[in-house]
């Protein structure tokens, strides 16, 4: 803290007052060198891969009691739980169990070596259909020899 030393002459006793300013410099110095710190990082945590992802019109999933489950092989054939179905035939098929109710939860299901477009397409055609929560699956990893029968929870939620 500065002080100002006020007399001091003959004798006297000496005077300290405090002195009431801030001086500013040093703030402003760290506030600076912080701000070059992060325009140089900043464009470098945004890096990432250009996609070109498909459209699908889907709503995010919530929970209820007993899914559906369509499922796809590395062929391209669909499977409406253990039933092969046609494509244009899955929606109607769908609608019939489900009793017309959009709020009924369908899990899609993709073989890997499947194209990520066709997979794409198939959830789109059946939130086209009309059903709100449809999602797709994937196998959990996790050290575990034997794949599970059903997976645990889906993976990613599509955005409408």
């Amino acid at each position: 803290m500065a002080a100002s030393f006020i007399g001091g002459r003959g004798g006297k006793r000496a005077r300290y007052r405090p002195l009431a300013e801030i001086n500013v410099t040093p703030l402003v110095d760290v506030m600076l060198v912080l701000l070059i710190v992060f325009m140089v990082t900043a464009p470098l945590m945004t890096s990432g891969v250009p996609v070109d992802l498909p459209k699908a019109n889907a709503q995010p999933i919530n929970n209820d009691s007993e899914p559906l489950t369509v499922s796809m092989n590395a062929a391209g054939k669909i499977f409406l739980q253990d039933q092969e179905v046609a494509a244009e035939d899955l929606v109607p098929k769908l609608q019939a169990i489900a009793k017309n109710n959009p709020e009924r939860r369908i899990f899609v299901r993709g073989d890997k070596d499947l194209a990520y477009g066709k997979v794409m397409q198939t959830m789109g055609t059946i939130a086209q259909g009309g059903f709100t929560k449809v999602a797709l699956l994937a196998e959990q990893t996790g050290g575990t020899t034997k794949p599970p029968a059903k997976p645990a929870a889906p993976a990613v939620r599509p955005k409408g």
